[in-house]
């Protein structure tokens, strides 16, 4: 009977080991798995093509300053598509205290084209398409804003608008 006894306990002994060390393995492969899908953030490069001061944008394209309570921006609201690009006059006031930069999309959310980052007192005129629109295609300008330096998010602005071609400059 004691025989019996102590080949039970360590039965039970080497059951909980084994289940200790299933669950330490499960753990680990978790943690490992998660640690590799993690993105890295990668800060956006400020934009070559900016230029410093206020843009001379033409009447019929509904530039206008939009006031995103955090950030203000001045875009146009007709987005015209000129070749493989879309003038949009994006223009970042002096007064901010962010820098920001714009993605448009198409209809399915697929990106169609950005800018890098803009500073205070500076503004880009188009953004280059990657791949080939028709007219008339609807997509949405997604405006993003940084704090300088860190890079956290000071809000988004998203709209929605569509593509004409040609246009004046």
């Amino acid at each position: 009977m004691i025989k019996e006894k102590c080949r039970k306990n360590k039965l039970l002994f080497a059951m909980i080991v084994i289940c200790a060390a299933a669950v330490s393995v499960m753990a680990l492969t978790l943690i490992i798995s998660f640690r590799s899908t993690e993105t890295k953030f990668v800060p956006p490069e400020f934009d070559e093509n900016a230029v410093k001061g206020i843009p001379d944008v033409p009447d019929d394209l509904g530039w206008s300053e939009i006031d995103a309570q955090v950030f203000k921006f001045s875009v146009c609201g007709t987005l015209n598509l000129e070749g493989d690009t879309v003038n949009i006059w994006l223009t970042n006031p002096e007064d901010n205290s962010v820098w920001i930069k714009a993605r448009m999309y198409d209809g399915d959310e697929n990106v169609l084209g950005e800018t890098g980052l803009i500073k205070p007192g500076e503004y880009i005129k188009s953004i280059s398409i990657l791949k080939q629109k028709k007219d008339d295609e609807n997509v949405s300008l997604k405006i993003m804003a940084y704090q300088p330096d860190t890079y956290y998010s000071e809000g988004t602005v998203i709209l929605n608008s569509v593509l004409q071609r040609g246009g004046e400059e």
